[in-house]
C-alpha cells in the first residue's frame, strides 16, 4: 500500500489543473483510467475563450482566467495559449422569443455588439441575407487546449507529482481515518481524496459513498467538413445560431461544426451517431448557402452537469476529505486557470486570491452542499 497526501482521480484538463496546483504543496498522485490523459472530454473539445458563455458564475471564472492565458508563467508553455477568433450571433425568422431572451441576458460587460446584414454578410460571406432578423458580435479566442493540458502535466511533474496511466479505480472506502482507494494496478492510501474524474465523477462518488450531486453525462457530436474553395475561410468567426441549434468554425483549414447537442448518456467513450451529423449539416445549409459535400471526420464528447449548469468544486458535505471538483460541463478548459486555484486553495484549507475573487467568483456557489437538501 502507498501512501499520498493527495490522490487525484482523472488527469484530464481538471485532474491536471488541479494536480499541478497540489503538487507545490503536498505529495500527490494522478491517476487516469485511459493510456494517456485527456482521451475524452479535453482531447475532444473546440474550447472556444469568451467572457459572454455561460451562466454568471461561468463568466466570472473566465473572467478571473484571463490574465493566466493571456500571459501564462514563462516556462508553462511553449506557444500562446490564445489565438484570436471572433463570434458571429445569428437569428432568424421564427426564432424571435430566442432573440428576446438573448438580448435580455446581455450586459455591458459581455461586450457584445450588435451588427446589420450587411456587416455579418461581410464576416460570414455564406450567409443567407433572407430570414436573417439579427446579428451580434463579441471577441473570443481559440483556446490551445493541448499546450494547456500539457503544460500543467508539466508543472505536476515538475513538483515531483506521479501521473499513473491506465489505472481505473475499482474501489474506495475509508480506513484508519485514510482513504484506501484501489485500482486496476494498485492499492494506494491518501488523506484526500480529489473527484476529478469528468463524466464519471459520479460514478467515482457512489464507490466512496459521496453524496449525489445529480451529475448528468451530455453528449455533444461534431464533425470536420470542408472550407468552400476560395473563400479564405481560416479567418472568419464562429458563427453560433441565437437558439445554440448549431455552431461552426474554422480549424486547421476545415470547418468544425456541431448540432450543439446534449444527449443524456452513462458515462463511456462517446461516439457521433449519424443522424445528429445529418441534423447539423441540415441547420448549416439553412442559414448558409454552403453545400455540405463531404464530412471528413465526426466525433463525439461528453460534458457533464448538474442542475444549475455551475461547477461543483469544494467538499462533500457528509464524507470526510473528499472533494468534488466536477460537473464543469463545456466549460472546463476556459475556465480551467481559475477552476484549478479555487479547487487548490479549497483543497488545502486556504483563503482563495484575491485577485480570482475580485471577479465575482464565489466559493459558496460552486459548494456540493448546494445540491444536497439535507446539507443546507
Amino acid at each position: 500500500m502507498i501512501d499520498h497526501d493527495i490522490v487525484v482521480i482523472g488527469a484530464g484538463m481538471a485532474g491536471a489543473s488541479m494536480a499541478a496546483h497540489l503538487s507545490r504543496h503536498a505529495s500527490v498522485r494522478l491517476l487516469e483510467m485511459e493510456a494517456q490523459p485527456g482521451y475524452h472530454a479535453t482531447g475532444r473539445s473546440a474550447a472556444l475563450f469568451t467572457e459572454s458563455y455561460g451562466n454568471s458564475t461561468i463568466r466570472a471564472l473566465t473572467r478571473a482566467s484571463r490574465t493566466f492565458f493571456v500571459s501564462p508563467p514563462a516556462s508553462f508553455c511553449a506557444t500562446a495559449l490564445l489565438k484570436p477568433r471572433g463570434v458571429l450571433f445569428i437569428a432568424r425568422t421564427g426564432q424571435e422569443a430566442a432573440l428576446d431572451t438573448f438580448q435580455a441576458s446581455v450586459t455591458t460587460a459581455d461586450g457584445i455588439e450588435a451588427r446589420s446584414t450587411s456587416a455579418a454578410l461581410g464576416l460570414w460571406p455564406l450567409l443567407r441575407a433572407e430570414g436573417l432578423v439579427a446579428a451580434f458580435t463579441t471577441t473570443a479566442a481559440d483556446i490551445e487546449v493541448h499546450e494547456l493540458h500539457r503544460g500543467y502535466l508539466r508543472a505536476f511533474a515538475a513538483h515531483k507529482g506521479i501521473l499513473t496511466t491506465r489505472a481505473e479505480v475499482t474501489g474506495i472506502h475509508r480506513e484508519a481515518g485514510a482513504w484506501i482507494i484501489r485500482t486496476s494496478q494498485e492499492t494506494l492510501r491518501a488523506s484526500i481524496v480529489v473527484n476529478a474524474a469528468g463524466a464519471w465523477a459520479g460514478e467515482i462518488g457512489r464507490l466512496a459513498g459521496a453524496a449525489d450531486i445529480g451529475l448528468q453525462p451530455l453528449k455533444r457530436t461534431a464533425c470536420l467538413i470542408e472550407q468552400p474553395c476560395g473563400q479564405g475561410a481560416d479567418g472568419w468567426p464562429m458563427l453560433l445560431d441565437i437558439e445554440e441549434q448549431f455552431y461552426v468554425k474554422p480549424d486547421a483549414g476545415m470547418l468544425l461544426l456541431s448540432p450543439a447537442d446534449e444527449t443524456l448518456t452513462l458515462p463511456c467513450d462517446a461516439q457521433a451517431d449519424d443522424l445528429d451529423i445529418a441534423i447539423a449539416v441540415d441547420r448549416l445549409e439553412r442559414a448558409t448557402t454552403l453545400q455540405v459535400k463531404r464530412v471528413t471526420h465526426t466525433w463525439a464528447g461528453l460534458r457533464s452537469f448538474v442542475a444549475d449548469r455551475s461547477p461543483v468544486i469544494g467538499y462533500d458535505p457528509a464524507l470526510p476529505a473528499f472533494f468534488w471538483h466536477a460537473a464543469l460541463g463545456g466549460y472546463g478548459i476556459q475556465t480551467a486557470p481559475a477552476l484549478s486555484r479555487v479547487g487548490a486553495a479549497l483543497t488545502l484549507g486556504r483563503a482563495v486570491d484575491e485577485d480570482v475573487l475580485a471577479h465575482g467568483v464565489d466559493p459558496e456557489a460552486l459548494a456540493p452542499a448546494r445540491l444536497v437538501p439535507q446539507a443546507r
